[in-house]
């Protein structure tokens, strides 16, 4: 049975993940980059105060001893947060798009899209204690 500290752990990110996904959430990846430009725009560090799930997988890393899942949940939001960057300057700095990219970017997403890291994510936190 889970305990009580790690049923915690896997509420808490589960309620941070729910919030950025609901300043996120759009019918497209463009749409979604659009919503993170405004904060971004503002100020890189206001824009990285919206994502609390890559905080939550820094703090759970270092309260896990460097635990391989804990690295991984680590790794991959770091991945997330980063390549959110990437895409906001590649759109919005410096207006250089693929034709490739930009199909990609405008084409509508599936609704469940943005929930795949409430399924991906928390086994891994179970996974490190």
């Amino acid at each position: 049975m889970i305990n009580d500290l790690v049923l915690n752990y896997i509420l808490l990110f589960i309620f941070l993940e729910l919030y950025e996904i609901s300043w996120q959430k759009a019918p497209s990846i463009m749409g979604m980059i659009l919503r993170m430009y405004k904060y971004y725009s503002k100020s890189i560090f206001l824009f990285l105060l919206m994502q609390p799930t890559f905080y939550f997988s820094i703090g759970f890393a270092m309260l896990t001893d460097l635990n391989i899942y804990a690295m991984i949940l680590l790794f991959l939001k770091t991945v997330d947060v980063s390549t959110k960057i990437i895409l906001i300057e590649q759109v919005f700095t410096k207006r250089k798009l693929s034709h490739e990219l930009s199909l990609v970017l405008l084409a509508p997403i599936n609704s469940f899209l943005p929930y795949i890291g409430l399924v991906a994510y928390p086994p891994l936190i179970l996974l490190a204690f």
